[in-house]
């Protein structure tokens, strides 16, 4: 189970990827939600602690014994709204304009330093 968590993140990140360079900002978010939040899930496997379903990615934190410093708390946070605004349609277009080159650039390096911080963990 773990390692199909992590090969499902990492088929995630490349779509994300392609998603970016396609200028979809928004899905490309959404989509780096997904793969930290099956990051984590793998590690809470790891820990032989029971599958969640959530999708919050502070609790899943929690579960996974991953350390929160203040830092950390306010960009899961930020990248637990990319799951919820791009899902339902009255956030569709506030979470489109939000979702900008510079800001997604700046979001996916953020995204990407967790990932890779989660895997080591593992």
């Amino acid at each position: 189970m773990i390692k199909n968590w992590l090969l499902k993140a990492e088929k995630d990140i490349e779509t994300a990827g392609d998603l970016y360079k396609s200028k979809h900002y928004d899905w490309c978010l959404f989509i780096w939600h997904l793969a930290i939040e099956k990051a984590l899930k793998a590690k809470i496997l790891s820990l032989e602690k029971e599958y969640v379903f959530t999708h919050k990615l502070i609790s899943l934190t929690k579960l996974a014994e991953y350390p929160i410093n203040k830092q950390t708390l306010e960009e899961l946070r930020e990248i637990t709204s990319f799951n919820i605004e791009a899902r339902y349609d009255d956030y569709k277009l506030s979470f489109y304009k939000k979702a900008t080159r510079e800001y997604t650039s700046k979001w996916v390096k953020i995204c990407d330093n967790f990932f890779k911080s989660i895997i080591k963990s593992i």
